[in-house]
């Protein structure tokens, strides 16, 4: 039975697109802002909300039997894959694939001579006509004249015909709109940089406005091409396993083999990186949101690949990683069989389902609930998939139900996600504070995200410079993810600043590559600027120094400071005596005393002038 109607609309992959995109760039500006615990709430929720798209395009790209009302739900979502119809696209793909050596296919601009039926549920119908599955358009073309028996058409190429692309075409569609994607988005911060430049010197905003972002916007770009990736790896994952399969011509088959490598190793590299950098963290702080969340770089870098998780589980991106690459291989390598590829989407779908709701490793509770929640529908759609297929010998008349039953539970269940994401997003577009709205994280991330730039009161001053925050400078130039540059490794090309177990050494020790201060230069302390009041290499300070009970005089002070280096020096070998040989004392006391001019025990007790 027909209406005539149809749910195949392009108003909902419209609005799905924009709703997903506004998403996404909500989470970006509120992360400039300063908002980072509001940021990666909205962030996880795009993301997940843009998987669950993709989840249901994916339903759509199987070789299963389904019903007609399903498949035009699923052509909704096939924008996530990259299958969008643009005129003049389809004219350059068909001249690459010819001057690559490749025979396009000529099935849409021979409808007049072929007749061609878009895969069907019933078996019955099936059996009436010649079952001519269209391998390749190509194999057709030249006998597109005299062409009688109707082609059948399914999985991938019923989605590109449904679309109106050829089928020669649907890998090189896919990989052009991921690159424009890329590139845009690319462009897009550029000129946001250059927008903020040009606004803080015109007086548009104030200075400190996107601060961060203006200050490593180039590390943050880098973050934002590999979440393109990673939102693009399912689609890229599928066209490209399916495109070795078809084989359109020698270059595609290199294209498909680059894009897909790269994406993969690109992706592995990183959620290894991340990886290391917790595991690192862990043996030296106990914790491995102390170098994930604290350093700016790796959080931008790498924080698409750990924000939306709790800092325990940090390495669930693996699995989420081989999930969606196991998933891409069944969709992509089991064209031939839909009760191969439901059963073992059936099968992968389970798993995750007990994963995540054993594991729950997602930030907090409400973004759990919604992540499981998607991961539920998609093991029920599943299901729905292994019916369509037959398998249980259902009457006709069961599977189209079933259908219906499909459209309806993802049509409501997406209008859900749909609003939730919206005012998450709206909540942080139009609040002032949009951080009240969660709660604090558990894993105290948010005591190491503040920024320098945003600090508003002594306590989050002093907090500052517990944690070690590094200057504008450093921000730029210290890389501190990586293995042979970062203080958590005790090493680097800017200095060994910090020692092996994180705790900052003292500038003697730190800069003893370098040469003394010259004339003029401001008198360096022994103790670390990042740490106030703290002895900078470690040790203990028992009672008062000596000379200082006293009296200020400036003898004294030469005497402690002489004893302070002489014990770094040595390593603290207390039967030296500090003060040098006979006769050399004096001219130790007055170097040490212009090369630490300030010393904590002075301060705020009179002793700077």
């Amino acid at each position: 039975l027909s209406n005539q109607k149809t749910v195949d609309q392009k108003g909902v992959g419209w609005t799905t697109a924009v709703i997903a995109g506004l998403a996404l760039v909500a989470s970006a500006v509120t992360s400039g802002l300063g908002h980072s615990n509001t940021a990666a709430h909205v962030a996880a929720n795009a993301l997940s909300l843009f998987g669950y798209f993709q989840a249901q395009a994916l339903i759509g790209m199987t070789a299963v039997f389904l019903p007609p009302v399903v498949m035009s739900w699923t052509q909704n979502f096939q924008w996530t894959m990259g299958i969008i119809r643009v005129g003049f696209l389809q004219d350059v793909c068909t001249w690459y694939q010819r001057a690559t050596g490749g025979r396009p296919s000529t099935l849409l601009s021979n409808l007049n001579n072929i007749s061609v039926d878009v895969q069907k549920r019933s078996l019955d119908y099936l059996a009436k006509v010649a079952q001519v599955v269209a391998k390749r358009s190509s194999d057709i073309g030249a006998t597109a004249a005299t062409q009688t028996k109707p082609i059948v058409v399914h999985g991938i190429e019923r989605v590109g015909f449904r679309a109106r692309i050829e089928g020669t075409n649907i890998f090189l569609t896919g990989v052009i709109f991921f690159m424009v994607f890329v590139t845009f988005t690319a462009a897009g911060v550029a000129l946001f940089k250059a927008f903020c430049e040009v606004a803080v010197k015109a007086g548009w905003f104030k200075g400190d406005k996107f601060e961060d972002f203006r200050n490593g916007w180039k590390i943050v770009l880098k973050g934002i091409l590999f979440r393109l990736i990673l939102i693009g790896y399912p689609q890229m994952t599928v066209l490209c396993l399916w495109e070795l399969t078809k084989q359109d011509s020698a270059a595609e088959i290199v294209l498909a083999i680059f894009f897909f490598v790269s994406m993969t190793f690109s992706l592995g590299w990183a959620a290894w990186k991340v990886f290391r950098i917790a595991k690192r963290s862990v043996s030296m702080h106990k914790n491995p949101a102390y170098i994930l969340y604290s350093d700016p770089t790796a959080l931008n870098k790498w924080g698409f690949l750990y924000v939306q998780f709790r800092a325990t589980a940090y390495y669930f991106i693996m699995p989420i990683l081989l999930y969606i690459l196991v998933k891409g291989m069944f969709v992509a390598f089991g064209q031939g069989s839909g009760i191969a590829q439901a059963v073992g989407l059936l099968i992968i779908e389970a798993i995750f389902l007990i994963g995540v709701c054993i594991l729950r490793p997602w930030m907090d509770k409400k973004t759990n609930a919604f992540n499981i929640s998607i991961a539920s529908v998609n093991f029920l759609n599943t299901i729905f998939l292994l019916v369509f297929t037959q398998v249980f010998n259902q009457p006709g008349i069961v599977t189209g139900v079933m259908g219906v039953v499909f459209f309806g539970i993802n049509a409501v269940f997406a209008i859900v996600l749909i609003c939730l994401v919206l005012i998450s997003t709206g909540w942080a577009l139009f609040s002032k504070n949009p951080d009240t709205r969660y709660q604090p994280m558990r894993d105290d991330r948010g005591s190491f995200i503040k920024s320098q730039t945003q600090l508003n009161t002594e306590l989050d001053a002093l907090g500052a410079t517990a944690r070690g925050n590094m200057t504008q400078t450093d921000y730029k130039t210290r890389d501190l993810d990586d293995d042979d540059d970062s203080f958590s490794s005790g090493s680097g090309r800017h200095g060994r600043t910090h020692g092996a177990a994180g705790v900052p050494l003292p500038p003697s020790t730190s800069t003893s590559h370098r040469s003394p201060s010259r004339h003029g230069d401001p008198p360096r302390s022994p103790i670390d600027p990042n740490m106030p009041l703290f002895p900078s290499d470690g040790t203990p300070r028992h009672g008062t120094p000596t000379g200082y009970a006293d009296s200020p005089n400036h003898h004294n002070r030469g005497m402690y400071n002489a004893y302070n280096d002489s014990n770094r020096s040595l390593g603290y070998q207390h039967q030296q005596s500090p003060y040098g040989p006979p006769g050399s004392a004096p001219s130790n006391m007055s170097y040490n005393r212009q090369q630490n001019n300030s010393s904590p025990w002075q301060r705020g007790a009179g002793y700077d002038h």
